[in-house]
């Protein structure tokens, strides 16, 4: 599974300039990296990641993790996203499936800055059928 979430993952222009890999895999479970990017700076003086880039990263983990159970990608419905810290460096995400439903599916991630520390997290809702 963890071949194919890559290589999912590298078929999208958007997750190629993220610089994602996936670390481990599992069920209804993913830890993403995403290498850093100058780009991602929002303020060059803390140079601390824009807020964007870490909503699009709880997105993606919590996606990715509902990929991890039916090998598809789905469509975000809602998502709440809180931050906790300035990020700075490589990102790590770990998504979780919340509650897996034939229509309409939740589940959360958690985005860890290159020290380990929670940076921002979120859950989604995502249309998983119908």
């Amino acid at each position: 599974m963890k071949e194919k979430l890559n290589e999912f993952l590298l078929s999208r222009p958007f997750h190629q300039w993220l610089g994602l890999s996936v670390l481990d895999v599992g069920d209804d479970y993913v830890e993403i990296v995403a290498t850093w990017r100058p780009e991602w700076i929002v303020n060059p003086e803390g140079q601390y990641i824009h807020g964007g880039i870490l909503a699009a990263l709880v997105d993606l983990g919590a996606d990715m993790s509902l990929y991890s159970r039916i090998g598809k990608g789905v469509p975000t419905i809602d998502l709440r996203v809180d931050y906790h810290a300035p990020a700075r460096g490589d990102l790590r995400v770990v998504g979780k499936v919340v509650r897996f439903g034939k229509r309409v599916s939740s589940a959360q991630a958690e985005v860890f800055d290159r020290d380990g520390r929670l940076v921002a997290s979120g859950r989604g809702v995502f249309h998983t059928g119908g």
